[in-house]
């Protein structure tokens, strides 16, 4: 179950939460397969003005963003190929709601989950 929290600026989230939602969603399932829409959980952080920082100065074009994905997803064949289309698509849902400016502030982090340690509702994922 893919389940990404983005933590972004929250003057630039306002108002374009549905829209970032849908995005990155559509971003998850272009890569998984349509199987996945389901599955797919956002969690969307608004950070205030000034927390976020680059190489030691505040920015206002930054994104972070942690994808928990099923360790076996590492494991494929063709895992750095589907890796490499998550950070891509990814970053570009963000920079296609909240602008191109944030393209080369964007980062994702793909977090491997082995099944045994992801639960949902308090009992293991299937």
């Amino acid at each position: 179950m893919p389940h990404l929290t983005a933590h972004l600026p929250e003057d630039e989230l306002a108002g374009k939460e549905s829209g970032l939602i849908t995005a990155l969603t559509e971003a998850i399932v272009g890569v998984y397969g349509e199987w996945a829409r389901d599955l797919v959980g956002i969690r969307l952080a608004g950070v205030p003005a000034g927390r976020f920082a680059q190489g030691g100065k505040a920015v206002d074009t930054g994104a972070s963003l942690v994808l928990g994905v099923r360790a076996a997803a590492f494991d494929r064949p063709d895992a750095a190929e589907i890796t490499s289309r998550l950070g891509a698509a990814l970053t570009d849902a963000v920079t296609g709601v909240l602008g191109e400016e944030f393209r080369a502030g964007t980062m994702v982090e793909l977090v491997a989950s082995p099944q045994e340690r992801t639960f949902v509702g308090g009992a293991p994922a299937a």
